[in-house]
């Protein structure tokens, strides 16, 4: 008899949205906001395999880039605003959607990570 996550697979987008555990998608992935569990609190998945690296920071810093300075040009030239607002309402959204979109993209990550088997190269076996 095989168990859910075998039958179907899951999607890393919507396991990314949920921030759950790649193998079971029950179990959260994070303590608090970014920091990572030891373990799946449902499956028992050890997440000691999970290494995303600087991917996660690289995509979201050319997504907010992308978005952040958009819109403060956007405001700044359709409504005028005085700079130093323009300068303040530029980082306070930042921070929000940096930690949003880096919750994201590294939940995302892991579960393609899992999804894929990653792991680190080798030059041969048993090293």
């Amino acid at each position: 008899m095989t168990s859910d996550h075998e039958k179907q697979p899951l999607s890393p987008i919507e396991l990314g949205l949920k921030a759950r555990c790649p193998r079971c998608g029950k179990g959260p992935l994070f303590q608090q906001v970014l920091n990572m569990r030891d373990r799946c609190t449902s499956c028992g998945l050890d997440y000691k395999f999970i290494d995303t690296g600087d991917g996660p920071a690289v995509f979201a810093i050319f997504i907010l880039g992308f978005v952040v300075l958009g819109g403060a040009l956007w405001v700044q030239l359709t409504y005028d605003t005085p700079l130093l607002l323009t300068v303040l309402l530029s980082g306070i959204v930042t921070l929000i959607l940096a930690l949003g979109l880096l919750r994201f993209l590294k939940a995302v990550l892991i579960a393609l990570q899992y999804r894929n088997k990653a792991e680190e190269g080798r030059l041969a076996k048993g090293e």
